[in-house]
């Protein structure tokens, strides 16, 4: 498996080995003490995810308060995705600024985000399934979104405006410059603090 991290620092993709025949493919998606090495402590697996959409969905920017924040592992079992991840942890160096990376069905990219980064998943095809596993469980008044066509994250997206199906709750989210103005986001000590904790439990 090949390990990259991403130019939004804590954030990784990983390329797995496929094994591939007459008979279909073979992979491993996940392995715990490859993604233990490169972020520094192992992923507390809490919650398992799946989401299908259809071409031109997005969700996000989603993100959770720290703490405790949710640290995420997301791949694509069917379909397309591109996911942007979003340093929302307010001091932080690349603060506002975001990457992106296909996951698909056919490089079976993953991409794992820590505490304190928001991400975005916008569906490419119809049906696009994407599976994440999560560091902690639901807590919806933890768990916040900032509106993903905010001219000032500037994300570059696939399709024109009219082609993309955001939810009502992604629509209505503040922008990042008032998420920031209330309060809502994430900063870097806090995160830090917490991965340094996370470390040392390891």
């Amino acid at each position: 498996m090949r390990i990259r991290e991403l130019t939004i620092p804590d954030a990784f993709e990983f390329t797995p080995t496929v094994h591939a025949d007459s008979r279909g493919a073979f992979l491993e998606f996940y392995r715990f003490e490859q993604l233990e090495e490169a972020v520094g402590h192992p992923l507390e697996l809490r919650q398992g995810n799946i989401s299908v959409s259809h071409r031109g969905v997005v969700r996000g920017v989603h993100y959770a308060l720290v703490p405790p924040g949710q640290a995420k592992f997301v791949h694509a079992p069917f379909g397309a995705f591109y996911d942007y991840v979003v340093d929302l942890r307010v001091g932080s160096p690349t603060f506002g600024t975001w990457d992106r990376v296909l996951i698909d069905d056919v490089d079976r990219r993953a991409v794992y985000l820590a505490e304190g980064l928001g991400h975005v998943l916008v569906s490419l095809v119809d049906g696009a399934t994407a599976s994440y596993l999560t560091s902690t469980v639901y807590t919806p008044d933890r768990e916040l979104t900032i509106d993903p066509r905010d001219p000032d994250l500037a994300l570059d997206l696939p399709f024109p405006a009219d082609e993309l199906l955001i939810s009502p709750r992604d629509a209505e989210a503040p922008s990042l410059a008032e998420a920031t103005s209330r309060g809502l986001l994430p900063t870097l000590a806090d995160c830090q603090a917490l991965y340094a904790q996370l470390g040392a439990r390891a």
